[in-house]
């Protein structure tokens, strides 16, 4: 069974993004994948420094790393700030990258040469596309392979129904074909 992550970068209660990535791992769910949630807030994780990382690299940065080296495909959720990802999820991908162990300062285990998808939801008109163009340059450079498909949530005050659907049908589509195409991306990368 496909193993696929999903993080989300914000820890902010009725956050959109929280929302979006939930309906995002239920589509991967759906789709037969076996999907871990991964609540930020419950990681311990200082601000990165290479001073901190060389006297006391923190036990949840280990877990953290662990917990997508594990992973076939990882799904990053993230809301804009200041047209850029948030701060939380950029400190946890930056731990997670670190080298660990006997592991060279390239070796990347957490996400070289895996699949990613990105998701946002902004309030704004763009749904948060800003930030998703710095966060699949990152992933990039982190050595992972970002798939082209991605979810922009515009005017995400008013996009969830009650039940936590998507009221237009542009991107709950697109949310669906994401988790389709990341499934099928991790599923070839481990045949």
């Amino acid at each position: 069974m496909t193993s696929i992550a999903v993080i989300v970068g914000s820890t902010r209660e009725g956050s959109f993004n929280r929302a979006l990535g939930e309906l995002a791992a239920g589509r991967l769910e759906s789709r037969g994948a076996n999907v871990t949630r991964v609540d930020l807030a419950a990681f311990d994780l200082p601000l990165y420094s290479a001073a901190l990382e060389a006297n006391a690299f923190p036990p949840d940065a280990l877990k953290l790393k662990a917990l997508f080296a594990a992973q076939d495909g990882l799904l990053f959720v993230s809301p804009e700030y200041n047209g850029s990802l948030s701060p939380l999820l950029k400190n946890a991908i930056d731990w997670a990258s670190r080298p660990t162990g006997d592991e060279s300062l390239v070796a990347l285990t957490a996400y070289r040469g895996k699949p990613a998808a990105i998701m946002s939801a902004s309030i704004s008109p763009f749904g948060g596309l800003r930030g998703l163009m710095h966060l699949r340059q990152i992933l990039s450079t982190i050595q992972m392979l970002v798939i082209p498909e991605q979810v922009v949530v515009p005017n995400a005050h008013a996009a969830f129904a009650e039940d936590g659907s998507l009221k237009e049908a542009l991107p709950a589509s697109l949310v669906e074909m994401t988790a389709g195409r990341l499934i099928a991306v991790a599923k070839a990368l481990t045949a």
